[in-house]
């Protein structure tokens, strides 16, 4: 175990532990104790605002809107985020213990998997959304042909495979260790030699970078431009304007979550040959690693709450469920009411008061 801790710092960088100078480390506890409060705060208004956001997208997509498209889309992402967000708890957790993980090796592991899988698939989902949009307004006849609820299922399930299979490397490295009175989750690129240390890590970050940022924000972008060139060719200014905000707000959230998170995993690799970004690593990476996550929880304001038809949904779906509530809540009462009066039985009482008798 001492080996292993040795050789921790070659082959795995981890931005909130220092294990080659953990008593450098203590001494500068208090500088970092700072950015690993903001990065919690953002996690549990990431928590908090995902799960109630997602939670209401899945409730009125799922149950209270007619089954198209648009909707399947934003059922699944918002499916992907809510489980996203689900276990963010133990992230949580494991940053207010400084950095102490408690849950077991198999925890570590699907934990991380989970996490990394619906990040990919909420990426996956935003990418598919934007592109379908750009079709279905400019390719109309293709639209109307093959653009059905069951190959929109079928494109969802392709995407959810995606993201599990470029999850796998979680599965596969992910582990614990013991290093002096703390358990670590961390990525273990353990090999007989350095260069294979180092290749894992760099294959994992490129893959990720590419498939996870650089391609769904190409999409995105080229997307939104020809559709905002398609609707000036055509004139449709009052069009041009709704969509220009939508698709603006996509790519600046998209961009401002996920770009820090990526830019600091590629500088990342250049602990390799030298370290003289190693402060700056350890101290911003839990930051933009909660921004990454903070767009989990915006998608709902984007993607849901945005679309004025979406919102009529919402509202009607909310003033339907008061509206039952407050009749369940009258028809409670009424039934106290009569059971206090002396004499009078329930089973003698009109299920609805009667109005013309108290006229």
């Amino acid at each position: 175990m001492e080996d292993l801790s040795e050789e921790y710092g070659n082959y795995t960088y981890e931005y909130y532990l220092d294990y080659e100078n953990f008593g450098e480390l203590k001494d500068k506890h208090g500088q970092q104790e700072a950015m690993h409060i903001i990065s919690v705060v953002i996690y549990v208004i990431c928590f908090v605002l995902g799960l109630i956001g997602n939670g209401i997208v899945i409730w009125v997509t799922a149950f209270k809107s007619k089954k198209t498209v648009n909707r399947t889309w934003l059922l699944n992402l918002a499916i992907a985020d809510f489980v996203f967000v689900l276990f963010l708890p133990l992230y949580i957790d494991y940053i207010l213990r400084d950095f102490h993980w408690d849950f077991g090796v198999v925890m570590c592991k699907l934990n991380s998997f989970v996490l990394v899988m619906n990040m990919y698939a909420s990426v996956l989902f935003l990418t598919v959304l934007s592109i379908d949009r750009y079709v279905s307004l400019v390719h109309l006849n293709w639209s109307r042909r093959y653009r059905t609820v069951a190959r929109a299922w079928l494109v969802c399930g392709c995407v959810w495979l995606v993201a599990a299979a470029m999850s796998c490397p979680a599965l596969i490295f992910r582990d614990t260790m013991r290093l002096h009175d703390k358990i670590v989750c961390f990525n273990n690129f353990d090999a007989h030699d350095g260069h294979t240390m180092a290749m894992r890590h760099i294959t994992i970050v490129a893959i990720r970078t590419t498939v996870g940022f650089l391609l769904p924000f190409t999409a995105i972008c080229v997307t939104g431009i020809l559709l905002i060139v398609k609707l000036k060719q055509s004139g449709g200014s009052v069009r041009l304007s709704s969509f220009t905000k939508t698709v603006s707000a996509v790519i600046l959230a998209f961009f401002l979550c996920w770009a820090p998170f990526h830019a600091f995993s590629l500088m990342e690799l250049s602990l390799y040959s030298s370290s003289p970004l190693h402060n700056i690593l350890r101290a911003g990476f839990p930051l933009a690693n909660s921004l990454g996550f903070f767009n989990s929880c915006i998608n709902p304001l984007l993607y849901m709450l945005v679309g004025k038809k979406m919102r009529r949904i919402l509202k009607r779906a909310c003033f339907n469920f008061t509206k039952s509530s407050l009749r369940e809540l009258s028809h409670s009462l009424s039934a106290t009411e009569v059971e206090s009066v002396p004499g009078v039985h329930q089973e003698n009482v009109p299920d609805e008061p009667v109005e013309s008798s108290t006229l």
